[in-house]
């Protein structure tokens, strides 16, 4: 099992001013540890459940440039971009930089977005539910089509492309990965069952609860004629960031949830020195891979 780490939040020791050192220390310290995959939020206010509303946040993808330039072999994205943010084209395009700037360790995140508070206040289109999820499959579909040798034009219920053109191309081909973060099960399973590389969901529901939507993926996979194993599983852990004294308990759950087919955990460092949470995780990262 593979261990990565997720950055919720920017309200760091020192401020604003000392952000970029303390994100770059970070990011050195998960490459140092052995991590695997390093990612931020796609948020334009801290959620309530984090903090407060005014609480800092930068923007994902500007934030993956920077770490990017910070470190040299950790896969790099958002968990998840939302739908709603970017015309799909211009995500495409967007990704398409983090890869070729990262030599190749770009990965799209994406889900169907549920934040209403920061779309009201910053004007950002918040339709239903079902028309969102009809927006992140259109632009799965348009990803993919820029990513491929196909310029021509896209026509979709929602969005109408021209030309799909993309140069220059993903340093990944056929294209950088794709993972759909979320639990829905009559329709986002179904397409992280059709066009996903990896599939996030939350630890919070325990093994049974997530080994109950890994079998309603594994289902959508057989309708969609799509190779179950092929999709990686992964794990946002809502619990308490493991740290030296919480380890052994840390290892016992992740062991129950590499029984059921979980392949990756990601953990958020939340403490007030996030650099040596970091650091700490390196122990874990040799005892995880012989799960």
């Amino acid at each position: 099992m593979e261990l990565g780490v997720h950055l919720p939040n920017f309200t760091l020791p020192g401020g604003p001013a000392s952000l970029a050192t303390t994100l770059a220390a970070i990011a050195e310290a998960s490459e140092a540890s052995g991590l695997t995959h390093l990612s931020v939020m796609d948020h334009f206010f801290q959620l309530d459940m984090m903090g407060k509303p005014e609480d800092e946040m930068l923007e994902g993808y500007t934030t993956l440039g920077y770490l990017a330039a910070k470190t040299s072999r950790i896969r790099l994205g958002l968990l998840v971009t939302g739908v709603t943010y970017r015309r799909p084209a211009l995500l495409a395009k967007i990704v398409t930089t983090l890869d070729v700037l990262s030599q190749g360790r770009a990965q799209l995140g994406i889900g169907a977005a549920w934040f209403e508070r920061e779309h009201r206040g910053l004007g950002v289109p918040f339709p239903p539910v079902p028309e969102r999820l009809q927006w992140l499959e259109e632009t799965l579909q348009i990803c993919l089509k820029m990513w491929s040798d196909d310029n021509g034009p896209f026509e979709g219920k929602h969005f109408q492309l021209a030309e799909c053109l993309n140069s220059p191309q993903s340093i990944q081909r056929p294209h950088p990965p794709i993972l759909i973060g979320g639990g829905g099960e009559k329709v986002l399973l179904k397409l992280v069952a059709r066009y996903a590389d990896a599939w996030n969901y939350f630890s919070s529901p325990g093994v049974d609860g997530v080994q109950e939507k890994m079998n309603i993926l594994r289902k959508h996979c057989d309708a969609e004629q799509r190779d179950y194993d092929a999709i990686k599983k992964t794990l946002l852990w809502t619990a308490r960031m493991p740290g030296p004294d919480t380890a052994d308990d840390f290892l016992k759950q992740a062991e129950a949830f590499a029984k059921i087919g979980m392949q990756q955990i990601i953990v958020m460092p939340l403490s007030k020195d996030p650099v040596a949470q970091v650091q700490a995780l390196a122990p874990l990262t040799q005892r995880l891979a012989s799960l």
